[in-house]
């Protein structure tokens, strides 16, 4: 947990990546700074909540595409027990679908993995400092998104509607998602009904090519398969 810190210690930072080698990485970069110490390490959205929760960082560097609950999700479980805590996601997603979302949930600044490595390490501290940090170009591709008549069908979906849309998308049935959110399969039953009609889309299938289309996957499942295991 933080506590009270001199002006001179390190910022402290929890990481959360899927992938050893990149936190390894982000690790790093963000220690060579000398002002900023990575405290905790998470690779799954379950051990992200935990641990964000327990160490109460300065800045919670976090991924969206996580096994088990994304990190949109862990965003918003965080900032409702945890309101002040200051989340800033890094992502290999550029549709402006996730910045916005993640923004929604509470994080305070988003950084896409495409970024110069500078760029990550000076969100960092800005979002630690209390201010937003968000790029310029998608800072200008969400003011395009606010102008009445250019909303995406996404959009409609709420937060825990948009987590069930993402999981199903990634493949996982019904019970799974139920599982993995702790739900009752009867309530992840009825989000997908929900989510089907305000995608205006009658089968897996399609929800599926409106993730493509914003760049939530890299290819559809082969054979029909998204539609067998989403049921």
């Amino acid at each position: 947990m933080n506590t009270a810190k001199d002006v001179n210690d390190p910022l402290q930072v929890v990481l959360v990546d899927d992938h050893a080698v990149v936190r390894e990485g982000y690790r790093r970069l963000l220690e060579r700074t000398g002002d900023i110490a990575v405290i905790a390490e998470a690779a799954n959205g379950e051990d992200a909540y935990r641990l964000i929760c327990e160490h109460q960082p300065d800045v919670a560097v976090l991924d969206i595409s996580l096994p088990g609950i994304g990190g949109i999700e862990v965003a918003r479980r965080v900032i409702a027990r945890l309101p002040h805590q200051k989340i800033l996601m890094f992502s290999m997603h550029e549709d402006t679908v996730f910045s916005s979302r993640a923004l929604q949930a509470g994080a305070r600044g988003y950084v896409t993995k495409s970024a110069a490595p500078d760029v990550l390490i000076e969100a960092v501290r800005l979002v630690a400092a209390g201010k937003l940090y968000i790029s310029q170009e998608m800072a200008q591709e969400l003011a395009i998104q606010m102008i009445p008549g250019r909303e995406k069908p996404i959009d409609a979906l709420s937060a825990r509607e948009f987590e069930v849309f993402r999981l199903l998308v990634a493949g996982h049935t019904l019970q799974e998602i139920s599982q993995i959110m702790h739900l009752s399969y009867k309530t992840v039953a009825n989000y997908q009904s929900s989510i089907r009609q305000k995608l205006d889309v009658s089968n897996t299938a399609q929800v599926v090519r409106i993730a493509l289309n914003h760049g939530m996957i890299a290819s559809a499942p082969i054979d029909g398969e998204a539609g067998e295991r989403a049921g």
